[in-house]
């Protein structure tokens, strides 16, 4: 039997739940993730209410709840909106070079996209309002996931 203990007015016992999980994308995540995949096309969904355009794809309208059955076909160039540079990796450790995470809009999406910032190792390497693209790993590297998309550059 595991030990218990007080916490506060309570006893607290401690153990172990063994946990898996399996993340699926959903009907409008898995639009976007096949079209990133095979032909290397960011897809999104638009609202017929309210015309907003989400990007990745989504099944239903955030603001509205409307159902989203009408795809676009969002453009691979947009707009720097926000940027932060990581000097401590996911595991806690400092990072050998900066990495840098952008917030982007791109043509035709309403909704910001998140991802890496390429090429940025420095604050002034990059401005709010900067033209970025959006860089695609080559059809042999691409396996369905966000990180088929290697991340945004800056267009000089």
């Amino acid at each position: 039997m595991t030990p218990s203990r007080q916490i506060e007015d309570h006893a607290a016992w401690l153990g172990v739940i063994p946990l898996s999980s399996l993340y699926t994308a959903g009907r409008g995540g898995q639009i976007f993730f096949d079209a990133l995949k095979r032909y290397g096309k960011l897809i999104g969904t638009r609202c017929g209410s309210c015309k907003q355009v989400y990007l990745p794809a989504r099944s239903f309208c955030e603001r509205c709840f409307a159902e989203l059955t009408e795809q676009v076909a969002v453009k691979s160039m947009g707009r720097l909106v926000s940027y932060t540079l990581c000097y401590v990796g996911r595991d806690h450790k400092p990072l050998h070079r900066p990495q840098a995470l952008a917030l982007v809009q791109l043509d035709r999406a309403t909704t910001p996209m998140l991802h890496y910032l390429l090429g940025v190792t420095d604050p002034d390497q990059a401005r709010i309002g900067s033209k970025v693209e959006v860089i695609i790993k080559p059809k042999r590297r691409r396996a369905g996931s966000i990180l088929d998309i290697e991340g945004f550059r800056i267009v000089k």
